[in-house]
């Protein structure tokens, strides 16, 4: 199927003028010359315009964050290797905290990590170098107990992991794999992070919403 500017602009659903941008900037590759001021687009042409989409509505991706992704999937890279590109993008850049904290949330990690038969990527990886962060300012906020129940939040995270690589399992085209594991990423953190927000309010309801004992501060 080939299709003009404004057939491509309509089925993708991005403006005229953000498509001519994206050609400029090389997130979309051209069309096939038909006239010196005429191109002919297909399918492939929709698809990445959806994914570019995807990535920066549903991502809040930069288009320089865009360009990283989309470079990994037009070059020899793995699906899994990109969806690690996808997650670095998304992670942004790590909050700073103090020294000793990030070592001792680091060694706490490494630990986690050789036990459970992870990769230990380090503190340069940013959705690491987030994890540590936050660990880290717990304990500068005197709740090491969070790290306390890290094998236990582990055990969840793992169980997510898997349900999110089965929304891509059988999915041939790339674009679709990436924009699938996308979706899994951002919308299923957000989805997870309502239900949590939901289970805390019937678990708080029930273990905090009685009345307190009478005890030291209180009549």
């Amino acid at each position: 199927m080939r299709m003009r500017m404004a057939e491509l602009s309509a089925e993708a659903g991005v403006p005229v003028a953000t498509v001519k941008y994206y050609l400029r900037e090389g997130l979309l590759p051209p069309g096939e010359r038909t006239s010196p001021n005429q191109a002919r687009y297909s399918t492939d042409h929709v698809q990445r315009l959806r994914l570019v989409k995807a990535l920066t509505e549903v991502g809040g991706l930069p288009l320089a964050s865009v360009g990283a992704v989309l470079a990994a999937i037009d070059g020899d890279a793995t699906p899994h290797e990109t969806m690690g590109v996808v997650q670095e993008e998304l992670a942004g850049t790590p909050p700073k905290v103090s020294a000793e904290a990030a070592e001792w949330a680091t060694e706490l990690l490494q630990d986690l990590s050789q036990r459970h038969g992870w990769k230990w990527h380090g503190s340069e990886n940013r959705a690491v170098g987030n994890l540590i962060a936050a660990l880290a300012t717990a304990k500068e906020l005197g709740h090491e107990k969070l790290a306390e129940r890290l094998d236990e939040y582990f055990a969840l995270a793992l169980r997510v992991a898997e349900l999110d690589v089965e929304v891509v399992t059988g999915l041939t085209s790339f674009d679709k794999i990436i924009e699938a594991g996308l979706a899994a990423t951002v919308l299923g953190d957000r989805i997870f992070t309502g239900l949590r927000h939901l289970a805390q309010e019937h678990v708080s309801r029930e273990v905090l919403g009685r009345a307190p004992q009478s005890g030291p501060g209180r009549v």
